[in-house]
C-alpha cells in the first residue's frame, strides 16, 4: 500500500510539473499522443521492449531466484538509452539487463522548457519476468540532480534491510577494514556513479551501501549451516547481541602462520585478538581492537625491523605495527591496541577520534598519507556535500630516535593535513593536499590555528615563523571510465620555480609523483582486476633540517614505505571465484641509499630521518644517488575465504625479494630471499612486505 502511494506521488508530482515546463521522453509510436498521456506511454513501451528480449541466465535459473530487482537508467540528453544500477546480487543479471537496454532504439530526448535534457527512472523488474504485474516506472527528478543512489533505491521501493540481518555493521557508521583486495572490488561499484569519492580511506560502511548492496554480495557467500559452530565458523560474527536501539558484534581475530625462508629461518607468526564492533542510536557507532602478537619473520623483514629500532633497549620496531620487545631470543612480541569512535550527526558530517591509521589516494601506494606506519591518535572530520569530500586530520606523533629521547620519553610531534576532493565532471575527479608537521619546541604544544578546518596551513606556519614547521602541498588526479580507472598524484614538499627551469639538480627542489591504472573485470571476465602503478620521489623531499619535523613516525614513513629518492613499478593481479582468491604482485625499482661508511658518511636523500644539512651536494641530485639498489619483489597468494563476516582465510603464500646494493652495508646487504608461509588470518589491514 505504501509503496503504491509513493508511486502515485511521483506521478503526480511528475504530471504537475510536465504542465508548465517539462516533457516525457517519446518513442515514436507515442509521437501524436497528448502530452498528458506521454508518461504511459512511455511506461508502457520500456516494459514491452524489456519483456520481450529478456533472457533469463542459467545461473539463475539454477538457483530458482526469484525477487524484485530495480533497475536504475537514465535517457539522455541525445535521446539514447544508459543504465546506471542494477540492484541485483548477481553480476549475469546487470549483464543481460545492460544487454537488453543496449538494443533500446534512440528517441526523442526528455525537455524541460524546450531544451533537451537528461532524465533518470528507476524500473521495478519482477524475476522471474512472467510474475511482472503492471507497475509504474518512476522518473526521480524533473532538474538535474546527483544520480540516484542504491540507498535511495530502497526507500523509494521499500527495499529494507532485514531485521534478522547477520552483518549488522553494513548499515552503521564504523570503518570498513582497508585492505587493498576488498577495496579494489568497491572502487568498481563507486565508479559506476557520477559523484563519488574514492581516496580517503577507510571508507565508512554507510557511504558504500549507498552504492553497493553490501548484504547481497555477503550473503551470495553464506553456506547453509544447521550447527551452531558451523553458523560461526563459516558465516557469521562469534557473538552477535542487539536491542532496543544498541547492537555489538563481538569477533575473534587470529594470524597464525608458519613457513620458513631461503635463509633457513623457520618464521611464524602468532597474533590473537579480539574486536568489539556496535552502534547506539542510529549516529554513533564504536570499534575496538587489541592485538597480542609474536613473531619471527623473513629474513630482510628481521634485518629491516631491527634497524629501525626505538630508542631504549627495545629490539625493533615491526613495520606498520609497532615496537616489539624480545620473545624467544631470536624473535619478537608486538602488542597492538586500536580503537575509534565514529559519530554522523547528519549526511554531510561524520566525526571519528580514535587510535589507528589512515590513508589517502587511489594508489596502492601513497604520496600524501599510507597506512604503512605504526597506529597514531586521530581526530578525523569528513564533510560531504554538493560534488565536494573534504578531510580534515588532526594527529599526534612520535619520533623514538636517541636524539629525540628525552628522559626516557619519545618527542612528540603533530599533523594537521586536510584534502579536499571534488568531481569537477562526471568522470573526473580533482583532489588538493595540504599538511602542516610542528612539535612543541619552546613550549608551543598543539597550534590552535591549525584546529580551523579551512584555514591554509602555509599561511599559518609563515605567520609562526619559517622554522616554526614544514609544510607539504599535493595535486591528485582521477579519470574513470566504465572498466578502467587512471589515477595520479603529485607531492610538492619544498621548490623554487628558478631552480626547477634551469634542471639543475637543486637538492630542496623535493617532490614525488604517482600514476597509476586500475582495469575492473578485465577482458571480461569477472573478478579479475589488474593494476599498474608508477612511482617516483626525489632525494631530501619528507625530510627537513629540523630532526622532529620530517614526515615519518615510528621511525617508519608516513608516505611511501621507501621513503624519498626512488623510482618503483608496482604491477598486480587479483581474482576471485565464489570464497576462492589468487593474488600476485610484481615490485621493481631502484632506491638510492647512504654508504654509512667512515669515509662517506653524507645524506644522499634516501633516509627521510637525516638532517638536510648533512646533503653530499647543493647541484647535481638525481633519484637514485648514493648507495643505489635494485630491488625486485614477486609475491604469489592463494587462499580460500572462511568466514565472509570476518574476513577469516586458509592462505599459502610465497615471496621471492632480490635486492642488489652497489656497496652492501650491515644494513643494506646483497640477498636473494625466498619466504614461503602458509596459515589462517582474519584479513582486516594491508600488511607490507615488499621494502
Amino acid at each position: 500500500m505504501k509503496k503504491s502511494i509513493l508511486n502515485f506521488l511521483f506521478i503526480l508530482i511528475s504530471l504537475s510539473a510536465f504542465s508548465q515546463i517539462e516533457k516525457y521522453p517519446v518513442f515514436p509510436s507515442c509521437d501524436s499522443l497528448d502530452i498528458a498521456t506521454l508518461s504511459n506511454c512511455f511506461n508502457n513501451e520500456v516494459k514491452k521492449l524489456v519483456v520481450n528480449e529478456f533472457k533469463l541466465p542459467e545461473t539463475i535459473k539454477n538457483d530458482n531466484f526469484t525477487d524484485t530487482i530495480n533497475v536504475v537508467f537514465v535517457v539522455t540528453s541525445t535521446g539514447n538509452f544508459k543504465v546506471i544500477y542494477v540492484n541485483s546480487p548477481y553480476k549475469e543479471l546487470k549483464v543481460e539487463i545492460e544487454r537488453i537496454f543496449e538494443t533500446f532504439p534512440k528517441i526523442s530526448p526528455a525537455t524541460y522548457n524546450n531544451h533537451p535534457i537528461e532524465m533518470q527512472f528507476v524500473f521495478p523488474i519482477a524475476i522471474p519476468i512472467e510474475n511482472n504485474k503492471p507497475t509504474t516506472i518512476v522518473k526521480k527528478t524533473v532538474e538535474k540532480q546527483p544520480e540516484i543512489t542504491a540507498y535511495e533505491i530502497k526507500k523509494a521501493t521499500e527495499i529494507v534491510v532485514p531485521k534478522n540481518t547477520l552483518f549488522p555493521e553494513h548499515n552503521s557508521d564504523l570503518n570498513i577494514p582497508f585492505t587493498h583486495e576488498v577495496y579494489s572490488n568497491f572502487d568498481y561499484f563507486l565508479n559506476q556513479s557520477d559523484n563519488t569519492h574514492t581516496a580517503v580511506k577507510p571508507f565508512v560502511y554507510n557511504e558504500v551501501n549507498k552504492y553497493v548492496d553490501l548484504d547481497a554480495q555477503k550473503n551470495k557467500l553464506v553456506k547453509p549451516k544447521e550447527t551452531w559452530f558451523g553458523k560461526k565458523l563459516l558465516n557469521e560474527h562469534m557473538a552477535f547481541v542487539k536491542g532496543n536501539g544498541y547492537w555489538f558484534t563481538v569477533d575473534p581475530v587470529v594470524d597464525l602462520q608458519i613457513g620458513k625462508d631461503s635463509e633457513g629461518i623457520n618464521t611464524f607468526n602468532n597474533t590473537r585478538a579480539i574486536t568489539v564492533n556496535g552502534a547506539i542510536g542510529k549516529n554513533f557507532s564504536f570499534s575496538t581492537s587489541f592485538y597480542e602478537s609474536q613473531g619471527r619473520f623473513a629474513t630482510y623483514f628481521n634485518e629491516y625491523a631491527n634497524s629501525i629500532k626505538p630508542d631504549g633497549g627495545n629490539p625493533a620496531i615491526i613495520p606498520g605495527r609497532g615496537i616489539a620487545k624480545v620473545f624467544k631470543s631470536d624473535a619478537y612480541d608486538y602488542p597492538v591496541a586500536e580503537a575509534y569512535l565514529s559519530y554522523s550527526p547528519n549526511k554531510y558530517f561524520n566525526f571519528q577520534l580514535g587510535n589507528g591509521k589512515n590513508f589517502i589516494g587511489d594508489g596502492y601506494r601513497s604520496l600524501f598519507l599510507s597506512d604503512a606506519a605504526s597506529p597514531y591518535p586521530f581526530f578525523k572530520i569528513n564533510t560531504s556535500f554538493w560534488k565536494i569530500k573534504y578531510t580534515n586530520l588532526f594527529m599526534t606523533m612520535q619520533d623514538v630516535r636517541p636524539e629525540l629521547t628525552e628522559d626516557g620519553a619519545y618527542k612528540q610531534k603533530y599533523i594537521a593535513m586536510h584534502y579536499l576532493s571534488w568531481n569537477a565532471t562526471k568522470k573526473l575527479n580533482i583532489g588538493l593536499f595540504e599538511s602542516v608537521i610542528w612539535d612543541n619546541a619552546n613550549g608551543r604544544g598543539f597550534d590552535f590555528n591549525y584546529l580551523n578546518p579551512l584555514i591554509f596551513y602555509t599561511a599559518v606556519e609563515f605567520s609562526t615563523g619559517s622554522r616554526a614547521g614544514n609544510s607539504l602541498l599535493g595535486l591528485s588526479l582521477k579519470y574513470k571510465m566504465k572498466d578502467i580507472s587512471i589515477y595520479s598524484q603529485l607531492i610538492i614538499d619544498e621548490f623554487r620555480i628558478s631552480e626547477i627551469t634551469s634542471n639543475n639538480g637543486w637538492w630542496a627542489n623535493k617532490n614525488g609523483i604517482q600514476i597509476g591504472a586500475k582495469y575492473y573485470n578485465a577482458f571480461s571476465i569477472d573478478n579479475l582486476y589488474l593494476q599498474a602503478e608508477y612511482n617516483s620521489v626525489r632525494p631530501y623531499t619528507y625530510s627537513h633540517d629540523e630532526l622532529n619535523y620530517n614526515y615519518g613516525h615510528n621511525n617508519q614513513p608516513l608516505a611511501h614505505l621507501w621513503g624519498s629518492n626512488f623510482n618503483e613499478f608496482v604491477g598486480i593481479v587479483q581474482y576471485s571465484k565464489d570464497r576462492w582468491f589468487a593474488n600476485s604482485k610484481l615490485v621493481f625499482g631502484k632506491k638510492g641509499f647512504d654508504f654509512n661508511s667512515s669515509t662517506d658518511s653524507f645524506s644522499y636523500g634516501g633516509n627521510i630521518y637525516r638532517d638536510n644539512d648533512e646533503r653530499a651536494n647543493d647541484y647535481g641530485n638525481t633519484i637514485g644517488q648514493g648507495n643505489a639498489a635494485k630491488i625486485f619483489i614477486a609475491d604469489v597468494q592463494v587462499g580460500y575465504l572462511v568466514n565472509p563476516a570476518t574476513n577469516l582465510k586458509l592462505f599459502g603464500g610465497v615471496i621471492f625479494r632480490n635486492f642488489n646494493p652497489d656497496v652492501p652495508t650491515t644494513t643494506f646487504n646483497k640477498i636473494n630471499n625466498t619466504w614461503i608461509s602458509f596459515g589462517l588470518k582474519t584479513d582486516v589491514f594491508n600488511w607490507y612486505f615488499d621494502f
